[in-house]
């Protein structure tokens, strides 16, 4: 059949943005360098221009710098419209992609949604209501368990009256315990004697004293 028909020609591959704005961005890199020869012929001829007396050779010089000046001027005027269309294409392309991101992300949040009904459907109430059930039953059993093996047993029977006549009795004998008179009488002791030894035999109240200051014990 291809033999009588031939094959037909391979279809192109459609445009891709991306190609484009490389194409325009080079495209302007190429008259950029143009502009930039345009510019070192400028400053030749400025050069020679200030160089030559007014006359009909500076003329021709002058002329064939307005000649360069206007190519630069419509190379800068292509350069601009191509600046521009990259731009345009820039933006195209950033919203292409922004909706591709925004419909991969709406399809993984309908994906994530089915996943999580088909999750949902294998959670019963019921069994987790009778599973808390068992563990409330569980606890009490375990509390009960506790509470028998911290039992008391083996103690003797003793009468409340006089577990009640013991409590008073410890409280009086505490009472006594918190007298603090004694105190009174241990600040009213004679205080101890300070400095050196003195050599008087007498202290100021007259009473005798050895030579350490002490009253002295009256022999027996």
């Amino acid at each position: 059949m291809n033999r009588i028909f031939g094959r037909g020609k391979p279809k192109d591959p459609p445009p891709n943005l991306s190609d484009c704005i490389g194409n325009v961005e080079a495209r302007a890199e190429s008259i950029d360098k143009k502009i930039a020869r345009l510019d070192t012929e400028l400053a030749k001829f400025k050069d020679q221009m200030k160089k030559m007396r007014d006359g009909p050779a500076k003329n021709m010089v002058k002329q064939k710098a307005m000649r360069v000046l206007k190519q630069k001027r419509m190379y800068e005027g292509q350069r601009d419209q191509l600046g521009q269309q990259s731009f345009n294409m820039e933006q195209a392309n950033y919203t292409i992609q922004s909706l591709k991101d925004t419909k991969t992300t709406v399809d993984a949040m309908k994906i994530g949604a089915k996943e999580m009904k088909k999750a949902y459907k294998q959670v019963r109430m019921d069994e987790i209501e009778d599973l808390q059930d068992q563990l409330e039953d569980m606890m009490e059993d375990a509390s009960e368990v506790q509470d028998a093996l911290s039992r008391n047993y083996g103690m003797p029977e003793i009468d409340e009256d006089d577990l009640e006549a013991e409590l008073d009795a410890l409280g009086d004998e505490l009472l006594l315990d918190d007298d603090s008179s004694y105190l009174d009488e241990a600040s009213s002791a004679p205080s101890i004697p300070e400095g050196m030894p003195s050599d008087s035999k007498t202290n100021k109240d007259g009473v005798l004293v050895d030579e350490f200051g002490l009253p002295q014990i009256p022999a027996t």
